[in-house]
């Protein structure tokens, strides 16, 4: 997948609605003064970064992130977000969410179930910085507002984990209704695992069918131009984190047998194995750019059974171990 995000132009008037003024905004970024004229608006994940730290400093509002992550206004939605909201379920939103995020960028929306807990975290794959703290705080707020709209407010987080340090506690407990962990080596909003299960209130059959085969129409597009190899990595990234990939259930989720996806990979000149370690070798990269995740937490992640295992698959992709890299490359963040 090609490193572009697609910004819509409506980003100018809810800025705009919230006192900022674009051509500050824009300069702070040293993005083109013309920007939310062009027609189509893609930026690369540096520039969406750049974007959103300008905002952030240009409105000097802790909430600005939260405010924009909280929208009401339906006709506002993207045809991902209005498939979501016409859902059966929270988990069925979330599916959807991650399921279509994959045609439009390099950004992924994992969802991981845990001893009755399922977390919500938004990775950006082609990042080499920190993400900006106002669009971590928009991406799991418009998570939530999904959530509490589709559950008429049942759905509610338990916890917060941010990778920054601790700031505005008292502001981002408030909004999110929760307790938040700082310095974690995630960003993610965590739910009970029951609560996936809730069905939405929201829940519209004649919609979902008519925006829900618009965005299954895409995904088709979309998987037809990938390669097997892409395909495979991106299903691979959403599942890693804790466990060891296995061909028969990445298979199963690509909606092949382990027969069709062993010839096509066979096909393609690569292999099951090579993909999953080119996946860890990207993720690793970026677990170590961020300076709150410990090796240990960044073995996990990648599905290494220990620290040890994590350590010398390291060293045989960069003839150096995490921590060195992690010390050459911090300049980066």
């Amino acid at each position: 997948m090609s490193n572009r995000f697609r910004v819509s132009n409506i980003l100018a008037d809810r800025l705009s609605e919230h006192g900022l003024a674009l051509g500050a905004v824009l300069q702070r970024a040293s993005l083109p003064a013309d920007l939310f004229q062009q027609e189509r608006i893609y930026l690369t994940t540096d520039e969406l970064f750049s974007l959103w730290r300008a905002v952030g400093e240009t409105s000097g509002d802790p909430c600005i992130g939260l405010r924009l992550g909280t929208e009401e206004r339906v006709e506002r939605f993207n045809a991902a977000a209005l498939t979501a909201l016409c859902s059966q379920s929270f988990r069925d939103a979330l599916q959807r969410l991650s399921r279509y995020k994959q045609i439009t960028c390099p950004e992924m929306i994992r969802i991981q179930q845990e001893g009755g807990e399922a977390a919500v975290e938004f990775l950006f794959l082609e990042a080499d910085q920190e993400e900006p703290g106002t669009l971590v705080d928009l991406c799991l707020s418009w998570i939530c507002s999904i959530g509490r709209r589709g559950t008429e407010g049942q759905a509610r987080p338990i916890r917060l984990e941010l990778t920054r340090s601790l700031q505005h506690r008292e502001t981002l407990e408030a909004h999110f209704g929760c307790r938040v962990r700082f310095n974690a080596a995630r960003n993610a909003v965590i739910f009970r695992a029951s609560d996936l299960d809730r069905p939405f209130v929201t829940h519209n059959a004649d919609l979902l069918k008519v925006v829900g085969e618009q965005m299954e129409a895409e995904f088709r597009e979309w998987k037809a131009g990938a390669s097997v190899g892409d395909q495979v990595k991106q299903t691979v990234k959403r599942s890693l984190a804790g466990k060891r990939p296995v061909l028969g259930d990445i298979a199963r989720q690509l909606g092949m047998s382990v027969r069709t996806l062993q010839r096509r990979l066979t096909e393609a000149g690569i292999s099951f194995q090579q993909v999953v370690e080119d996946t860890r070798r990207e993720l690793a990269h970026h677990y170590l750019r961020q300076s709150t995740v410990e090796l240990t937490e960044a073995a996990h992640l990648l599905g290494y059974e220990d620290t040890n295992s994590f350590f010398r698959a390291f060293q045989l992709w960069e003839g150096t171990s995490p921590g060195q890299w992690r010390s050459l490359n911090s300049s980066r963040d």
